[in-house]
């Protein structure tokens, strides 16, 4: 029996309203993920002449994957699935579903209640040295059983998150594997021990990776997934945010404004005095007499201003000297 696993992008468009949607707070420290809006998919196999069985699960951050218009409704995950796993069995006769499993998500009145924390304030040893976040979402049911989804957003300076994912999808890359598993099968065991190396070297690459699902569980199956990304470094949430950005613009425009407004009024106002009046010069502009008086009247104020000040600073109570 051999074990593979691989990562590949889902052709499946989302839509953000599932509760989970991107945005995730914990001990004050805020992180955006909407880079990683997917959805995306790693794919984990197992090999049992003469069957291969893999599962294909996909994951959106962001909000629940839609269902897409090539393959058939009952074929895809429920609607408002966020994660969800669909195993396909290969085998002489083809490739067929076997399993389809709707971990995570606001399906048929269950809801995601996601629950945020930080590693760096976990109490877990395991966790120790860790920086980033750990998700926890629920509202999956298999079989009458609870299912649960624990993503781990690692942070890792060096990788968007986006690493070992195509520009491109490709919806039907899950049957697609299947068949080239089942190819493997009649190419003998040391092409296929070649290609299993290959591929399991690949998967250490990807940034999206599946950790483990277990069924073990009396009161819920529970898949973990851990996604390394620059987007779960605590230092790229500390960064000015774009919106202060967006303050000082309003302040500038504002100025921008208010100047054009005061040239647009005197610019009309001497065009008004020159053809309604005659005006010249200083005549041409509005208020010309106030703005002609304007350094009288600011030194005159000006010499009250001192004068009041200077009475009280005398230490004569308000008599002159006879």
């Amino acid at each position: 029996m051999r074990l593979y696993q691989c990562s590949v992008i889902a052709a499946l468009p989302s839509v953000a309203l599932a509760s989970f949607s991107c945005q995730a707070v914990a001990d004050g420290i805020k992180w955006n993920l909407k880079e990683l809006q997917g959805p995306y998919s790693v794919i984990t196999g197992e090999e049992s002449f003469p069957t291969v069985t893999n599962t294909t699960w996909t994951i959106n951050p962001c909000g629940p994957i839609q269902k897409n218009k090539e393959d058939h409704p009952k074929e895809q995950c429920p609607h408002g699935t966020q994660v969800c796993g669909i195993e396909r069995i290969t085998d002489d006769s083809g490739t067929r579903i076997h399993k389809i499993i709707p971990v995570a998500g606001d399906i048929d009145g269950r809801h995601v209640d996601e629950k945020v924390t930080r590693l760096k304030a976990s109490e877990s040893h395991a966790d120790s040295g860790k920086e980033g976040l750990r998700v926890v979402l629920n509202g999956g049911l298999y079989e009458k059983k609870p299912q649960q989804a624990v993503v781990e957003f690692l942070c890792d300076p060096e990788k968007t998150g986006l690493e070992g994912f195509g520009k491109e999808g490709n919806g039907g890359e899950g049957k697609e594997k299947g068949k080239r598993e089942e190819k493997r099968e009649e190419s003998g065991d040391e092409g296929q021990g070649k290609k299993d190396t290959k591929e399991s070297e690949n998967a250490e690459e990807k940034s999206l990776k599946f950790i483990s699902y277990d069924t073990t569980g009396t009161e819920k199956d529970v898949l973990r997934l851990e996604w390394r990304t620059k987007y779960a470094c605590e230092s790229l949430e500390k960064k000015p945010d774009a919106d202060q950005g967006n303050h000082w613009g309003f302040f500038t425009w504002f100025i921008i404004i208010l100047f054009l407004g005061v040239a647009a009024y005197l610019i009309f106002g001497s065009w008004l005095n020159h053809n309604r009046y005659g005006a010249r010069g200083w005549d041409l502009l509005p208020h010309s007499d106030t703005i002609r008086d304007l350094p009288y009247l600011l030194k005159d104020w000006g010499r009250r201003v001192l004068g009041t000040l200077q009475g009280r600073g005398g230490g004569r109570g308000g008599y002159s000297a006879v």
